[in-house]
């Protein structure tokens, strides 16, 4: 059993208590053509937090696309997600490798530091995330990642590359231009009031060109 392809639209989901809300607004990103789903939800308590994470889980196995949980290794063995997305301040790639095991994905974020992604490569991850590209409304504190960043990244890894941070429809296209695999987005899907027609216009960035 081979991981799963990172590329395309990562949904990241918003931060809402209503796990109901939160299924809805989810399918409708996965039926606009998001690749893939991560669980990230740092203000509710464990048990609304398990039994969220259990109904992506559902949801996105019933449609066959990738779950990945933020930060919570060991949700996201209790929840059998896809894998898990790390931090620096997190579990390590090798610990998480080896609970995991070998065909789950493991996602490290690098922040704007292309020798964190070099080692989160050599150490057994499947992509790395680089950002904020832009300014963030989910996190206004992150790290400005330069564009060329990518540049370089493209150059130096065999990693999927994953670009976050402030990302929209309209800014995207660049940064899948000079190289990214997947853009994770979260305010720029969830915040709109036409989660799947957003999903949409991500989504037909990563499509090839026709000639003729």
């Amino acid at each position: 059993m081979t991981r799963p392809e990172v590329r395309g639209l990562y949904a990241i989901t918003p931060e809402v208590a209503d796990t109901s809300s939160l299924i809805t607004m989810t399918e409708q990103a996965l039926t606009g053509g998001a690749r893939l789903v991560q669980y990230r939800n740092k203000t509710v308590d464990a048990t609304l937090r398990l039994g969220q994470a259990f109904a992506l889980a559902h949801l996105c196995r019933k449609l066959g696309v990738p779950f990945i949980v933020n930060d919570h290794l060991d949700l996201a063995i209790e929840v059998g997600a896809d894998g898990v997305h790390v931090g620096r301040d997190d579990a390590s790639v090798t610990d998480a490798r080896r609970k995991l095991g070998r065909t789950k994905i493991i996602g490290v974020s690098c922040y704007n530091r292309l020798e964190l992604a070099i080692e989160a490569e050599r150490n057994g991850a499947d992509y790395v995330a680089f950002g904020a590209f832009f300014d963030s409304p989910t996190k206004p504190e992150a790290a400005a990642a330069p564009m060329d960043l990518l540049d370089h990244a493209r150059r130096k890894l065999h990693v999927a590359v994953v670009a976050i941070g402030g990302i929209t429809s309209d800014n995207a296209g660049e940064l899948i231009g000079r190289g990214a695999d997947a853009v994770a987005a979260s305010s720029a899907l969830f915040a709109t009031g036409h989660i799947r027609s957003a999903a949409e216009n991500f989504s037909r960035l990563f499509q090839p060109r026709s000639h003729g």
